[in-house]
């Protein structure tokens, strides 16, 4: 069986690092994954291309939200966030899903933070739509959104209301208003959020998106400040082990084993080259 990450530009991407170390300890040795350069345009054309030994897709950007058109079944989930980053083939049917919200749930529990009362996201992109969902998912019906433009936060918004989620949008000039909160998260780039560690340095929890390099400066300050911080990468782990169970119908999928393989590829890039 196959399955494959799609995306553009995708030679960064973890995912072959992740489902190849879960396909060894499940002892799935006639599976295979790859990662694929895809754009939008090309989307379409590739998914029809594919036969019968195809099991599923990952998905990043930018083609989250363009595979939707494209699926004869999506969950609930997926659509209120307005983006699938699974596809599942089954029976000739393409199955739409979204794990990203899982795996900040799991991450933000593995880290023992507990469910907030109040939270703050900065950016308004994909992320922080899925960041909304499992905000919900862990109770909390409001959030409020820092982001620079108000006018760019109108499809946030829509997801926003899609999830009956009250939202707040603030500009990152006046984030110093809205930092009374259990959790603060980042979905922005990596250094884009430099700028605000010292402010920032007194939350009680921080999920910050990045994963590599780490710990952002964001983090540090926080983890510096004694509170208790979350970085991307094991969102990425549990949305991945998520996609694994999916695509093979496996529930004993070796966590542990993902993890590992995922963190050596991470040192492996971040080495100097010879």
């Amino acid at each position: 069986m196959r399955a494959a990450i799609l995306g553009s530009p995708i030679t960064h991407s973890l995912s072959p690092s992740l489902h190849r170390a879960a396909y060894e300890g499940l002892g799935l040795h006639d599976w295979r994954y790859e990662a694929i350069e895809c754009d939008e345009a090309g989307l379409g054309g590739l998914i029809a291309g594919l036969g019968r030994e195809w099991a599923g897709l990952s998905l990043t950007m930018p083609l989250k939200r363009a595979v939707l058109p494209l699926l004869d079944t999506v969950t609930e989930l997926a659509v209120e966030v307005g983006g699938a980053n699974t596809v599942i083939f089954s029976g000739g049917v393409l199955h739409g899903d979204n794990t990203d919200v899982h795996g900040i749930v799991q991450a933000l529990a593995e880290a023992g933070v507990a469910p907030p009362r109040a939270a703050t996201i900065l950016g308004g992109g994909a992320t922080a739509a899925s960041a909304l969902a499992a905000l919900r998912e862990l109770g909390l019906g409001e959030a409020t959104l820092v982001v620079r433009d108000p006018a760019r936060a109108g499809e946030t918004a829509e997801v926003a209301e899609r999830l009956g989620v009250t939202l707040t949008v603030q500009t990152f000039d006046k984030i110093d208003t809205v930092l009374e909160v259990d959790l603060v998260v980042s979905t922005l780039p990596s250094g884009a959020a430099d700028g605000f560690a010292d402010l920032l340095s007194g939350v009680p929890a921080l999920f910050d998106v990045v994963y590599a390099p780490w710990p952002t400066r964001l983090a540090a300050a926080v983890a510096e400040g004694g509170g208790i911080v979350v970085g991307g990468f094991p969102m990425l782990l549990h949305q991945a082990v998520r996609q694994v169970e999916m695509m093979t119908g496996r529930t004993d999928v070796p966590v542990e084993a993902m993890r590992t393989a995922a963190r050596a590829e991470i040192v492996r890039r971040a080495a100097p080259a010879s």
